[in-house]
């Protein structure tokens, strides 16, 4: 009995220990993907890879080219710190010297060594050891650099999402970055305050587009966000332009359009920065009307004031926010691009305009190489 107990006590240690090492590994595998952890296992990966691609180029070079070392000398460049990279190379150089003994001189035959083989291997290490020396020196490793910029861009859009709002009411946005890229100078953010019967919703187009813009898009929409419904209304344009003032940014100007709505009136007040104005669509005219309201750009000088413009959203009405991106290019002016984006506008009156913010942007500035935002809001 005793000599069973024995057994299965050394049995459990052993378990732990096992638990403890994989545990161990674990920790060290997810460190390494997040940059902080040592690259002695990414190392050792490509040193031992570097002698099999060898091997197989002597046994056989029809199939396996001399050149096949850039590989894990690609690989290191894009995964090791510099100082692990050099004892890469001085592996990959071993290698190199060991398949021309092997081989034999390159006139012997198109399979053999030549000088270009070793300009090729020796311009990529050179290419390698550069990028990581720039990841070095930037901070952010190259396995964790793709992740931060997701994170960013999920962060600007998540920031950019509407709330609900009430049954009675349609809201959506469109943004589209410049270039196709994933990130944009223009951002919304929302809240529903007052216990949810006041909207409030700030489009913001900061100077620079797409990825010029991207960091203080980032900044702004991140401070806007905490600035909407923590201030009264008329207080958040100049909170948000004494804001960029302390920046100090040598391009720190934005434009900015405020909506306050009031969701069981259906009354608002617009506030602008700098920014085109709004329009709103009559259900009973079935006219479009600028809401122009007045103030400076944000950025630009201290003690700026804002002063709003009201108005109503009756059942079927319409109201559009965008960013001059939508209606403003070097071969148009604005007033003829709001011409345009109400006239294609009118072709949704009767479809309720679902689903309209993106083929708007589609219809009215598909190709142009600027950021365009689109916030729709209709009254049911």
């Amino acid at each position: 009995m005793a000599s069973g107990a024995a057994a299965e006590t050394l049995t459990a240690r052993v378990r732990k220990a096992m638990h403890r090492a994989r545990i161990g590994v674990r920790k060290a595998m997810v460190d390494y993907f997040r940059g902080d952890g040592s690259d002695w296992v990414a190392l050792a990966a490509l040193l031992l890879s570097v002698p099999v691609l060898a091997g197989c180029t002597i046994w056989r070079p029809d199939w396996f080219a001399p050149t096949a070392l850039v590989l894990p000398i690609v690989a290191g460049g894009l995964l090791l710190r510099p100082a692990s990279l050099l004892a890469l190379y001085g592996t990959a150089a071993v290698a190199l010297i060991v398949e021309a003994a092997v081989l034999g001189p390159y006139e012997r035959g198109p399979d053999r060594i030549t000088p270009g083989t070793v300009l090729v291997v020796a311009a990529v290490g050179l290419l390698g050891l550069l990028i990581a020396q720039f990841r070095s020196r930037v901070g952010v490793p190259w396995r964790r650099g793709g992740t931060m910029l997701f994170d960013l861009r999920e962060r600007i859009r998540v920031q950019s999402a509407l709330p609900q709002l009430p049954r009675g009411w349609h809201r959506e946005m469109s943004l589209r970055p410049a270039g196709g890229q994933s990130f944009s100078g223009d951002f919304v953010v929302a809240s529903r305050t007052h216990g949810g019967h006041i909207l409030e919703v700030v489009l913001t187009d900061v100077s620079g587009k797409g990825m010029d813009a991207a960091s203080r898009s980032l900044l702004l929409s991140g401070a806007f966000g905490g600035l909407l419904g923590s201030l009264p209304p008329h207080a958040f344009l100049p909170a948000a332009n004494g804001y960029l003032l302390r920046q100090d940014w040598s391009e720190g100007f934005a434009t900015a359009i405020h909506l306050v709505l009031d969701l069981e009136s259906g009354d608002y007040e617009l506030f602008s920065a700098g920014h085109p104005p709004a329009l709103q669509l009559s259900a009973g005219s079935g006219r479009w009307e600028e809401k122009a309201a007045e103030g400076p750009l944000l950025g630009i000088m201290d003690g700026a004031h804002f002063d709003p413009i009201k108005g109503t959203l009756r059942p079927g009405d319409v109201l559009m926010l965008f960013t001059d991106g939508l209606v403003e290019s070097a071969d148009r002016d604005i007033a003829e691009g709001i011409d345009r984006l109400t006239g294609e506008a009118d072709r949704y009156v009767t479809a309720g305009f679902t689903g309209a913010a993106w083929h708007l942007i589609e219809a009215v500035a598909k190709d142009v190489h600027d950021d365009r935002a689109l916030l729709l809001i209709r009254r049911d």
